[in-house]
């Protein structure tokens, strides 16, 4: 295999992994929160805010591995 295909494979491992990771990551804050919400609806308000802070920072976590892994497709450092 050629410098590139494994380039390739990496990029393909670095966003697929990162999505797995990152969609776990929200369905399982997201099933935490509705629990939450549930045991004391009082508090829905300042969990809610913390819920969707705490989205936005595990997705630019995801966005940020897509862009690296195109910087090596776009921008390789690796490649001759």
């Amino acid at each position: 295999m050629t410098d590139t295909g494994l380039i390739a494979v990496a990029c393909g491992l670095i966003i697929g992994l990162g999505a797995i990771g990152a969609c776990l990551g929200i369905g399982t804050m997201g099933g935490r929160f509705i629990e939450g919400a549930v045991r004391q609806p009082e508090l829905m308000e300042p969990l809610q805010v913390k819920m969707f802070l705490l989205a936005g920072l595990i997705d630019a976590n995801f966005l940020i591995g897509v862009g690296v892994a195109m910087m090596f497709v776009f921008a390789n450092p690796f490649a001759h």
